[in-house]
Parts: C-alpha cells; sequence; structure tokens
C-alpha cells in the first residue's frame, strides 16, 4: 500500500462518519414513531378501522392490540398511548391494572351497544326473546368477563323477576372467561343453543351464527371508551386519534359495526 493511500484511508473514515451524522439529523431522516394502541376483542374490528383511516388521511402510524387483558396488559404499561374499552366497569379496571398510566381525565365514553342472543344459523330452536332461552332444557353460554360481567343477570333481572334469573341460571352450561373463549366455545360444542353477548360478535362473525335482538324489556346497553395514557399525552397524534373516534367518520365506523352512534 503506498504512502498516498495511507494518507488517504483517514480522511474517508471521517467523510464515511460525516455523512453518518447528517443521515441522522437530516429532515426527514427520523425513524418513523409508532403509537401503542390495546383493548379488547369486542370493538376491536371498528377501532382497527378507525385506526386505519385515520392513520391513511394523517400519515401516523397507529399499532392495535386487543384481545384478553393479561395478553396485552404488561406491554401496555411500558408503551400504550391510547386504551380502548368495552365498558364502564372495564375503563375502570384499566385505570388500576395499568399503574397510574392512564390519565383519567381523558375518559370518554364514546358509543354503545345492546345485549342480543346468539343462536345457531337458521335459530332450530325458535327463540325470539330471552324467556326463550329459561325454558326447560335449553343450553345456554354466557361470558363472565370482558365488559360482560353479570350482563345476563341484568337482562334477566330488569323486571324484577326473580323466577327468569332463577330459571335462566339452571340452563347456563358455561360462563366464559372472555368472549374469546366464548367463541371458541360455541365453535366447539355445538350443542349448546344459545349464546348470550353483544350484537357487535354476529356483525363481525355472520357466518357463526344469527342474532336475535333482545326486546326492550331485557336488553342491556354498555359503552366502548377511549383514554391517553400519560406517555400518549406527550404527542399530539394520540389525542387527535381519541377525537377522530368521536367525529362523524368515526360514529359512520362505529354504526357500520353494529354500534349505536349518534
Amino acid at each position: 500500500m503506498t504512502r498516498h493511500a495511507l494518507k488517504l484511508r483517514p480522511l474517508a473514515a471521517a467523510a464515511v462518519f460525516g455523512l453518518a451524522i447528517l443521515a441522522v439529523f437530516a429532515p426527514g431522516a427520523r425513524a418513523e414513531e409508532v403509537f401503542h394502541v390495546y383493548g379488547p376483542g369486542g370493538p376491536l374490528p371498528a377501532v382497527k378501522e378507525a385506526a386505519g383511516a385515520f392513520s391513511k388521511a394523517n400519515g401516523v402510524r397507529l399499532e392495535v392490540v386487543a384481545g384478553p387483558t393479561d395478553k396485552w396488559i404488561a406491554q401496555a404499561r411500558t408503551d400504550a398511548d391510547v386504551i380502548f374499552s368495552g365498558s364502564e366497569y372495564m375503563m375502570t379496571d384499566f385505570v388500576k391494572a395499568m399503574e397510574g398510566r392512564i390519565d383519567e381525565g381523558t375518559i370518554v365514553s364514546l358509543y354503545l351497544r345492546p345485549s342480543a342472543i346468539l343462536v345457531r344459523p337458521g335459530n332450530p330452536k325458535a327463540i325470539h326473546d330471552l324467556p326463550d332461552l329459561a325454558k326447560p332444557g335449553m343450553r345456554v353460554l354466557v361470558v363472565q368477563g370482558s365488559g360482560q360481567t353479570g350482563m345476563w343477570e341484568d337482562m334477566a333481572g330488569k323486571r324484577g323477576d326473580i323466577g327468569l334469573v332463577r330459571a335462566l341460571r339452571k340452563n347456563i352450561v358455561s360462563h366464559a372467561p372472555n368472549s374469546a373463549v366464548a367463541k371458541q366455545t360455541w365453535i366447539e360444542k355445538p350443542d349448546i343453543d344459545a349464546w348470550i353477548i353483544y350484537n357487535i360478535w354476529q356483525v363481525a362473525n355472520p357466518k357463526l351464527a344469527d342474532l336475535v335482538t333482545v326486546g326492550k324489556d331485557y336488553a342491556v346497553y354498555r359503552s366502548c371508551g377511549v383514554a391517553l395514557t400519560k406517555k400518549g399525552k406527550e404527542s399530539p397524534d394520540p389525542a387527535r386519534f381519541a377525537a377522530f373516534l368521536q367525529s362523524k367518520e368515526g360514529a359512520a365506523i362505529f354504526r357500520k359495526w353494529g354500534w349505536m352512534a349518534p
């Protein structure tokens, strides 16, 4: 190697280092920021579609993770920017589970959806409303969690009829811990006649079951809510997404998935 080449090598290294510095600090060179959104599986179809629409319109990357709380809560404590819920008590539980990371002043109740009855395709047991589920021999699946804790009891006891509560309880053959487990139980156990859950699950799974609308004497309603974490408040984009969920376009997306939105 010539003396001239040896002199050039340090200069070349310095030039490469200088280009690397420019690459780091050059406008537009910063790695794309990702905002993290967590919540239960029920509102997921609507929230995910809304996140896609918001991202496309604003050039903001949102990563939505949903399902049973124990599957994502540990990670959410580290990087969550937005939390959505499936009921008011669920949001309260999230506030506790997130150990102070949710800014409670940002919680907004978005939209409601009604309780409903899912039945086998074609409704072979001719189920028309909640009292039909209390008839002898009916086999009923309910969810004890995922924003539905006590929902069947609220429905059956809405008119103050303890007889209906007693009869329905005798016919419940499975108390699933969350909606995902309930869905799997419904698939694996075709001898179950009816599944008490929200209407939105049939909208998202139209081939899995038919929907029986519950009459006003028995229907109950629970909400989807949204909140920002303290981390999420450090940037304007999570708040803009939360506002989008409440907008006319956001409401239209939720209506599409079975929610009651003005």
